[in-house]
C-alpha cells in the first residue's frame, strides 16, 4: 500500500484578487484597477488585494508527487463565508499541525482521507475551507497516482457514478470587460456565458434595471450577428449579486416583471439569473427566492434562478434543494471545503431534480481548476465554471484542455480493453 513520505508546501498566487464585496456594494469607486476607499470586511487591508494560494505537494514513497492548491473565493468574508485567506499564517498551520498527520500515512480511499482532513481542528476550529480544499485535491491526486488512474476514475469508483464520455458544458465569465469578453466567448464557442459581474445598482444594473436590460439586448444581437453557425445557441447566465432585489425593493411582482422583460430581450436564447436577491441570511434568502421562483412559474416567465450567496456548506445545499428555492444551485467549490463536498453537492442536486453548477471563483489556480474538471466528469453537472481569472481565455483554456485530455485518455483506455 502506497504511503505519503513527505509534505512539501509553497506559497503562490491565484488567478485573480480578493475583493471586499461589502465595500464595493457600498459604492467604492475605481482608481484604475484599484478601488478607492477603506475596506469594511474584517481581514482585508485594502478593498482589492492580491489573491494568495498554497500548493500542497505529497511526495509518495515511489517518488511520485501529488498536488493540490489551497485557494479561497474573490469575495471572501461575504455571504457567511470564511475570512480572507492569506498564505503565511496558514503555511504554519499546515506545516505544524497537518503535515504530521499525513507523513508516513498509508493511502486508503480518497473519500475517507478527505473527510478526515475536513474534521481536523486547530484551536477548537475546523481548518479554513481553503486548506480543506487544497488538501482534498492533493489526496485525490495521490490516490489516483498510486492506482494508475485518472482522478475522475477514482471519484467514479468511490461514489458509484459513471464518468462522462462527452464534455461538460463550460461557463465562462467576463469580469467587468463584459463586451470584449463576449466576443471572445462567441469566437471560442463557449457553452454558457457571460456572467457579466453585475454587482452594483447604479453603475451596472441601473436604478430601474435599464442598464442590464440594454446589455442583454446587446448580448442577444451580438451572438446572432457574430456566431459562426446557426447551431451555436449558448445558454445566457448573468450574476447580479442581489442588485435586482436592491433596485426593486425586494418586491416579488416588480422583480418578476423585470425578469420577464429580460427574458424577452434575450430570446431566442434562454436566460438564467444568479443571485437576484441577497437577503443577508440563509432562511430569508431561501424564502425570498422560493417566492420569486413561484411567481415566475405562475406567470410563465422563462427565467431560471440560481442560488449562490448563503449556500456555503453541504447542509446549505440540502436546505436550498429540499425547499426547491431555485432552478439551479452553484456548488461553490472552495467555499464547501474539501472537494468531496462539492462532489456530494452535485449528486444531491441531481437527486432532487435541480440543476447543478460546479462553480468556484476566478480567484483559484490552474491546479484547483484541473481537479474540478475531474469532479465534473465523474458527476456530470449541468455546467462547470471556466477558471481561474477574469480574462476569459486563460481559465477557459485550462478547463477546456484538461477536460479534452481526460476524455481522450479515457477513450484510449476503452479502446485498449
Amino acid at each position: 500500500m502506497a504511503r505519503i513520505q513527505q509534505v512539501v508546501l509553497s506559497a503562490g498566487r491565484t488567478g485573480f484578487y480578493f475583493d471586499d464585496q461589502r465595500a464595493i456594494k457600498a459604492g467604492a469607486g475605481h482608481d484604475g484597477f484599484f478601488y478607492q476607499g477603506d475596506p469594511v470586511t474584517k481581514g482585508f487591508s485594502a478593498i482589492r488585494q492580491a489573491g494568495e494560494s498554497i500548493s500542497i505537494m505529497l511526495v509518495l514513497d515511489d517518488g511520485q508527487v501529488a498536488l493540490g492548491d489551497c485557494a479561497a473565493i474573490q469575495y471572501s468574508g461575504a455571504g457567511g463565508r470564511d475570512p480572507i485567506f492569506l498564505a503565511e499564517p496558514f503555511l504554519r498551520v499546515l506545516r505544524d499541525r497537518v503535515a504530521p498527520l499525513l507523513e508516513g500515512r498509508a493511502l486508503t480511499s480518497f473519500r475517507e482521507m478527505a473527510d478526515e482532513m475536513d474534521a481536523v481542528e486547530v484551536g477548537g476550529h475546523r481548518l479554513h475551507t481553503a486548506l480543506q480544499y487544497g488538501l482534498s485535491q492533493a489526496l485525490l491526486d495521490a490516490v489516483a497516482r498510486s492506482g494508475h488512474l485518472l482522478p475522475c476514475e477514482v471519484i467514479a469508483q468511490e461514489y458509484n457514478t459513471a464518468v462522462s464520455t462527452k464534455p461538460i458544458p463550460i461557463f465562462a465569465q467576463s469580469g467587468d470587460d463584459r463586451y470584449k469578453c463576449v466576443d471572445k466567448m462567441i469566437l471560442k464557442g463557449v457553452d454558457v456565458l457571460p456572467h457579466a459581474l453585475i454587482n452594483t445598482v447604479h453603475g451596472k444594473l441601473g436604478p430601474r434595471g435599464e442598464k442590464l436590460h440594454l446589455y442583454v439586448e446587446w448580448l442577444r444581437k451580438r451572438i446572432l450577428e457574430k456566431r459562426v453557425s446557426e447551431d451555436y445557441s449558448p445558454q445566457l447566465h448573468i450574476d447580479v449579486y442581489g442588485t435586482i432585489g436592491m433596485a426593486f425593493d425586494h418586491d416579488v411582482e416588480r422583480m418578476g416583471v423585470y425578469l420577464g422583460s429580460l427574458a424577452e430581450a434575450a430570446a431566442p436564447f434562454s436566460l438564467r439569473i444568479e443571485g437576484p436577491v441577497d437577503m443577508g441570511e440563509r432562511a430569508a434568502q431561501c424564502e425570498m427566492l422560493g417566492r420569486l421562483r413561484a411567481w415566475l412559474r405562475e406567470h410563465g416567465v422563462p427565467v431560471g434562478l440560481v442560488v449562490d450567496e448563503w449556500c456555503n456548506t453541504m447542509e446549505d445545499v440540502r436546505y436550498f434543494a429540499e425547499n426547491q428555492a431555485a432552478d439551479m444551485i452553484q456548488i461553490k467549490t472552495p467555499v464547501l471545503g474539501g472537494i468531496q463536498n462539492s462532489i456530494e453537492g452535485i449528486l444531491y442536486c441531481k437527486q432532487h431534480n435541480l440543476g447543478a453548477y460546479l462553480g468556484g471563483t476566478c480567484n483559484e489556480t490552474d491546479r484547483s481548476a484541473q481537479m474540478c474538471v475531474h469532479a465534473a466528469l465523474a458527476t456530470q453537472p449541468d455546467q462547470m465554471l471556466a477558471k481561474p481569472g477574469m480574462g476569459m481565455d486563460e481559465g477557459f483554456m485550462i478547463v477546456y484542455n484538461e477536460m479534452r485530455r481526460a476524455l481522450a485518455l479515457l477513450a484510449a483506455k476503452r479502446g485498449a480493453e
